[in-house]
């Protein structure tokens, strides 16, 4: 009985550490996509590339939405294990976002690109982000063209073109099988060139100035 009594407890304590760690793992990660998105809105007024926290090893660099989907998600820099646990990246193997080329994204497949397992032909994509040379913040929209479940041996998707697009990776099947053995990729093409995007501020500025003129 005594026995009996000891292993109930013990599971008892068992559950709620694994509980507790869940709620913190939770918490961690809604903490940290807030200081990403602030460090975004940072740059994406200054220009400057800003951490989103002191130790942090990677920065915001864009901004990713498909508004079908209405996702939207931060992209930060250099696609490494470590910066994926945080946000879709980019591959440095592909075009700089901005820059002429094939941008490639990658994210988790359980996590930041779970909703590409939704995502059609013919839906928007829109990338945006500081251009330092024209000093100005930036935006570019796609519409995907092509979607396929391919061999991670095959890397033409993925490979540089002459002409611009984006492409969108992750492992396949979605969710949270211990198992990957392809992967899935989106492809874009350019609807347009880039366009000056719309100030975060403008808006303000703007009904600041009229509340001005109507109480002079």
């Amino acid at each position: 009985m005594k026995t009996l009594r000891f292993l109930s407890v013990l599971i008892l304590i068992a559950g709620a550490c694994l509980t507790g760690r869940a709620v913190y793992l939770h918490a961690k990660a809604k903490l940290a996509g807030f200081l990403i998105r602030r460090a975004w809105e940072q740059t994406a007024h200054t220009g400057e590339p800003r951490s989103p926290w002191l130790w942090a090893d990677a920065h915001p660099i864009a901004r990713l939405r498909i508004p079908r989907l209405a996702y939207d998600e931060i992209v930060l820099d250099d696609a490494t294990p470590r910066t994926l646990a945080f946000g879709p990246a980019l591959l440095l193997s592909g075009a700089l976002i901005g820059k002429p080329g094939n941008v490639v994204l990658a994210g988790h497949r359980d996590t930041w690109f779970l909703p590409l397992e939704k995502i059609a032909p013919g839906d928007t994509i829109q990338i945006e982000w500081f251009d330092a040379g024209r000093r100005g913040l930036y935006q570019r929209r796609y519409e995907v063209n092509e979607i396929r479940v391919v061999d991670p041996s095959d890397l033409s998707l993925l490979a540089p073109t002459p002409e611009d697009a984006l492409t969108l990776l992750t492992c396949y099947p979605f969710g949270r099988s211990p198992h990957s053995p392809q992967r899935y990729v989106v492809r874009a093409a350019p609807l347009g060139p880039s366009q000056l995007a719309k100030s975060p501020t403008a808006g303000v500025a703007r009904t600041r100035s009229e509340l001005a003129v109507a109480n002079q």
